[in-house]
């Protein structure tokens, strides 16, 4: 590589780097700086270094707000997420392994519907209707059900594309050695989706954790709340209480970007994994 190629590559990996923290960094910084503000210094919503810190009143202040719901919505997005990414996971695999594995004439109209999934947007109105007519609207198995068909999709296309890369000799050595269809998929074929399974379950559970939507329009009431949903004990029609507004945006923003930075590289690896061992 010559000189000034080292040096336009150079050029364009700092620019990259400056962009990704313009566009990441910079409002990160603005609701940290938002949060650790006075409710009249906040209300200004400039940027700028607070005259005085309130970090601390404010996150008491953000915990305590009505009895304590921001605790209670963390109980109820952990459980959310944990059920629904295991869920979708475990029937992500098993799907994809039966379609991989096994040809027949269905495969394609399966195929059709998983790419489906992706593409057709949901309807709020039918779905309300067939929640509703199972008794699982407003409660915590019907949004996990939510959760799990809108997810699952892209899992069975992430899982289908790894499982392609197994040899079929292992299947076939495992059932000469006497095991049946569970046996061979969880003791043989699961163990070997470890760096997907690690994807999918980081990438959905960021998604599942940072849902707005579902939450809003399938698990309806106070006692339901999830994280984020909470923003609305701080903002209204005619008053917002922007310091702590921010204050419980950051709390709601730590736990997905913590998880995402630790888990970055295995991320990129299982989403590449496939394609390299192809």
């Amino acid at each position: 590589m010559t000189l000034t190629a080292r040096a336009r590559s150079w050029l364009i990996g700092s620019a990259a780097i400056l962009v990704s923290a313009v566009v990441f960094l910079v409002p990160f910084a603005f609701i940290l700086l938002t949060a650790a503000k006075d409710a009249r210094q906040a209300a200004q919503l400039d940027f700028s270094w607070p005259s005085s810190f309130h970090f601390v009143p404010n996150l008491i202040e953000v915990l305590q707000a009505r009895d304590y719901m921001l605790i209670i919505a963390y109980i109820n997005s952990t459980i959310l997420t944990v059920s629904s990414v295991a869920i979708m996971v475990v029937l992500a695999a098993m799907v994809a392994f039966v379609l991989q594995r096994r040809a027949s004439r269905w495969n394609g109209l399966i195929n059709f519907l998983v790419l489906s999934g992706l593409i057709i947007p949901p309807a709020v109105v039918p779905t309300i209707w067939v929640l509703d007519g199972l008794g699982l609207f407003g409660t915590m198995p019907g949004l996990i059900a939510i959760e799990v068909a809108f997810g699952l999709s892209f899992c069975v296309l992430l899982f289908r594309a790894f499982i392609a890369t197994i040899p079929r000799e292992l299947d076939e050595a495992a059932v000469i050695d006497g095991a049946g269809p569970l046996r061979l998929f969880f003791q043989v074929i699961f163990p070997l989706l470890r760096s997907v399974i690690i994807t999918a379950v980081v990438v959905q559970s960021v998604t599942v954790f940072n849902d707005f939507v579902n939450p809003l329009y399938f698990l309806p009431g106070s006692n339901n709340a999830t994280v984020q949903t909470t923003i609305y004990n701080f903002s209204g029609q005619f008053a917002t209480q922007y310091h702590l507004l921010f204050m419980d945006i950051l709390l709601v923003t730590v736990p997905p970007l913590i998880m995402f930075l630790f888990f970055n590289r295995r991320i990129v690896a299982g989403m590449t994994a496939g394609a390299i061992k192809g």
